[in-house]
């Protein structure tokens, strides 16, 4: 079977947005891009800061509520139904949950042919992206670089700590 869906998974700024960039770029057909912060820009603004919806305390920490979570779900399943209608998706994604959210990607993807693929760096590198980018929360790149990773089961896994972007895309395109 050919990979239909390739799920990249790894902490905030640890380089996975430029790995999907330039595999839509190496990658023979045309996939689409969808990420964890474009579902999180797409959400009301009522739900920024709330209790339902998502939370970013001072220390970078993360925190989902319950509306936040099906909305997560069904993002999830709209994905799914694309690939199942035969668009070929890269997903950008954090698993804040580790092995929890790997399992609900896993069921909703279900029957389909995904890359699972961890994209890891270094925290103090991740953590002079974060305050490079300028549009993120101090102290998420380093509290995620590990944590995102605990008890998730990868096909294939990249490091961006010393690797540039276009290389870990060929790595990843080598195994579709």
């Amino acid at each position: 079977m050919t990979t239909q869906v390739i799920v990249l998974n790894g902490g905030s700024s640890s380089g996975k947005s430029g790995i999907v960039r330039c595999l839509q770029e190496v990658l023979p057909d045309p996939w689409l891009a969808f990420g964890v912060d474009s579902f999180v820009d797409a959400l009301p603004a009522k739900m920024q800061g709330s209790d339902g919806g998502i939370s970013f305390a001072p220390d970078g920490g993360v925190s989902v509520g319950a509306e936040f979570r099906a909305l997560d779900a069904a993002w999830t399943e709209g994905i799914a139904a694309m690939a199942r209608a035969g668009a070929r998706i890269i997903v950008d994604d954090v698993f804040l949950g580790g092995p929890h959210s790997q399992q609900r990607r896993q069921k909703a993807l279900d029957g389909l042919d995904v890359l699972w693929v961890g994209v890891r760096c270094d925290s103090a590198v991740a953590a002079g992206r974060e305050i490079a980018r300028g549009d993120r929360v101090r102290g998420m790149a380093a509290s995620q670089a590990h944590l995102v990773h605990e008890g998730v089961r990868y096909d294939l896994e990249v490091d961006t700590t010393h690797t540039e972007s276009l290389v870990c895309a060929r790595t990843i395109a080598a195994h579709v």
